[in-house]
């Protein structure tokens, strides 16, 4: 499902949160965006998959069974802006999202 959001700069932003769940996203813009996949909560959670997006290439966050805590699917951006992306939340691998965006 193709999901838009506005997101203010700053630190870390969820976009989707996963509990006893497995997802997949794609992101692609805004250039320089960092994504990431947080498990945990608090000082116990730990971040996994950080990338940096260049506008270009589809960049893919996984959430696997780790979710059966609780995952978030987090994105870092310069300067507020709105966010485009692809999220399946069936756990099928897939390489490459389903609609072009």
């Amino acid at each position: 499902m193709i999901k838009r959001k506005h997101i203010s700069s700053g630190d870390w932003r969820t976009v989707e949160s996963f509990w006893n769940t497995k997802g997949t996203a794609f992101f692609q813009a805004p250039v320089g965006a960092q994504i990431k996949v947080r498990y945990g909560a608090g000082w116990l959670g730990f971040d996994s998959q950080k990338q940096t997006l260049d506008g270009v290439a589809y960049k893919k966050l996984v959430v696997g069974l780790g979710s059966l805590g609780f995952a978030r699917m987090q994105i870092k951006v310069s300067q507020t802006t709105e966010v485009t992306y692809d999220v399946y939340g069936d756990g099928l691998a897939r390489p490459l999202p389903e609609i072009q965006f």
